[in-house]
């Protein structure tokens, strides 16, 4: 767990200053969201994004330092160098990088201190306190510590929250500076170099702490930074693209469902109209059938009068209008013709219109006569009954 956190430290104070600087107060969150992000990549995908590289551990025991590499969660012996406190700046800048692979010699350096060099306090302080957890515990020091801060190298680190109250359970780790120093002595030119300085836990894997004052921490730059920054870049360009793709192909299947939508309608159309017409056709030929069913033939009509006129009566003119017939003619029986038409259901109602008139030539009656073709109309009931 102490190994865990104290990967996560470094890896993490990127996110922690870029939430500081965009989104005051909301580190904690950034960087729990690229601690999760991060656990689902493979090792050597999170190396190559930097985001645990991992760091190398310097240890002072007597008159040697050991070298440690701790990565993915494991801590693993490099080397054992002679006492560095004798060399100067100017004779060996970096001792370890003739030393040590590149890939291994730029990563960030901590000085790990023993266990029984440091002294621990428990804390109950408010979750609040977590985003500036080491400015807090600084006021601390005088209570829990028989030092001051200034006599000191500390920091803290979170061992709990309780949300059901809002507290945490913090832990103080302070180390006097005159256990500090000798060590710092002991590492020579290597102490300017140092991004952290660390203590130990009791089963020997580091707490989780830094105790360099962030002033004084050294920050070694990322080789692949730059490749990083350009794949990065890559990545949001290819997003973009595909967006920008996305967007294209919705907007032209819009317009070939727009299309679609055109000709189908086109055609939509047409087909109503046509159906419009073939029930007007067809509604038509109805009403023409049953008017010709309530309506009697011409044929039918010319027998009828041949069988009911009386001989001796001639017709000069016959003609039928729709629902109207006329007749006009010479007969002897002029005005007995109305009782011989009726009684008939092909016309109704006849009566001779204007005066019989005689005709000297063939000594008989010029009379014009109408009627109505079809069946007598049923009577209104109430039109029968009267008032």
């Amino acid at each position: 767990m102490n190994a865990q956190v104290a990967e996560g430290r470094s890896g993490n104070d990127r996110l922690r200053r870029l939430s500081a600087r965009f989104a005051p107060g909301a580190g904690g969150f950034f960087s729990w969201w690229g601690r999760t992000l991060a656990s689902w990549l493979p090792l050597r995908t999170r190396q190559a994004l930097g985001v645990d590289r991992g760091r190398l551990l310097l240890q002072v025991d007597g008159d040697s330092v050991h070298l440690r590499l701790q990565q993915a969660g494991e801590v693993r012996d490099l080397a054992v160098l002679p006492s560095l406190a004798d060399l100067t700046a100017a004779a060996a800048s970096d001792p370890l990088e003739p030393l040590l692979p590149p890939r291994v010699a730029e990563l960030p350096r901590w000085l790990l201190l023993p266990p029984a060099s440091s002294l621990r306090r428990r804390l109950n302080l408010p979750a609040a306190a977590a985003e500036r957890l080491r400015d807090v515990v600084g006021f601390e020091i005088d209570r829990q510590t028989p030092f001051t801060a200034d006599a000191v190298a500390y920091d803290a680190r979170v061992l709990a929250r309780r949300d059901a109250d809002g507290q945490l359970d913090a832990e103080l780790v302070a180390v006097p500076r005159q256990v500090l120093d000798p060590q710092l002595a002991a590492i020579g030119p290597l102490a300017s170099t140092l991004s952290g300085i660390e203590v130990a836990g009791a089963d020997g894997a580091p707490l989780g702490v830094n105790l360099l004052p962030p002033a004084q921490r050294s920050t070694r730059s990322d080789p692949f930074r730059y490749w990083n920054l350009a794949l990065a870049a890559v990545a949001v360009l290819a997003l973009a693209a595909a967006l920008w793709q996305v967007l294209e192909n919705r907007r032209e299947a819009i317009a070939d469902l727009k299309q679609t939508i055109s000709r189908n309608a086109a055609g939509a159309r047409q087909a109503a109209i046509q159906r419009q017409e073939l029930v007007d056709l067809i509604q038509g030929q109805a009403f023409l059938d049953r008017t010709r069913k309530a309506r009697p033939s011409t044929v039918e009509v010319i027998d009828e009068l041949s069988r009911r006129l009386p001989d001796g009566t001639y017709l000069e003119k016959l003609a039928i209008e729709d629902e109207s017939l006329l007749m006009i003619g010479l007969s002897g029986e002029a005005s007995a013709l109305i009782g011989k038409l009726q009684g008939t259901p092909l016309w109704r109602s006849p009566a001779l219109t204007g005066a019989v008139q005689p005709d000297p030539a063939t000594n008989r009656d010029r009379f014009t006569l109408t009627a109505e073709i079809g069946p007598p109309k049923p009577q209104n009931p109430e039109a029968a009954r009267g008032p």
